[in-house]
């Protein structure tokens, strides 16, 4: 059985659709989640799935220890599942095409650092955009620049608010991501 290792920093919706998703496989399991944020909620979803949490500050990531982590687990994958720090080089080094993100955007728009969340969503709507959409895509040192493994779109209306993006972003997250994380892992 592979195994995964996911990373947050938020709410973890995306985290717990793939921990619910590869619990019901025979590819891969969530083996642990990773948090720079002590008050995320994704620790509670992690922990109601009886997933290990690893909760680490900032300057761990950039040192080696979490980097000792993730070799004792030796992960087939790691998936950013809103995870908002940017991931250091060792770990992309040690890891390469092996650590994957998704962007609430049709990349390479709408990428880079401070672009996450409704700060997408508003500027989305702000430059009165007819469709946007997700991009999974393999991490390397530069934020949301690795090449693009899938998109997903969808129409936008005038009637659109920053609220009603997020809902069909979300959407498309919650159909596509698990999906591709269990194609990568096939191949």
């Amino acid at each position: 059985m592979k195994k995964i290792v996911v990373f947050a920093s938020g709410s973890g919706t995306n985290a717990e659709n793939i921990i619910k998703y590869f619990s019901k496989t025979k590819i891969a399991n969530v083996v642990s989640v990773f948090t720079n944020n002590a008050s995320a909620k994704v620790i509670e979803r992690a922990e109601n799935h009886q997933i290990p949490v690893e909760i680490f500050e900032k300057n761990e990531l950039l040192d080696r220890n979490v980097l000792q982590k993730i070799e004792k687990i030796d992960p087939d994958l790691i998936v950013l599942a809103g995870f908002l720090l940017k991931f250091p080089d060792n770990i992309i080094e040690k890891y390469p095409n092996k650590i994957i993100n998704i962007h609430p955007a049709l990349l390479p728009n709408y990428g880079g650092k401070g672009m996450y969340g409704m700060h997408i969503h508003r500027a989305i709507i702000n430059n009165k955009e007819k469709e946007t959409g997700i991009s999974i895509h393999y991490v390397n040192e530069h934020y949301d620049e690795g090449g693009i493994i899938f998109q997903a779109n969808v129409a936008l209306t005038d009637q659109d608010t920053p609220e009603t993006v997020a809902e069909k972003i979300h959407e498309l997250e919650q159909k596509h991501f698990p999906e591709i994380i269990s194609r990568l892992l096939e191949e």
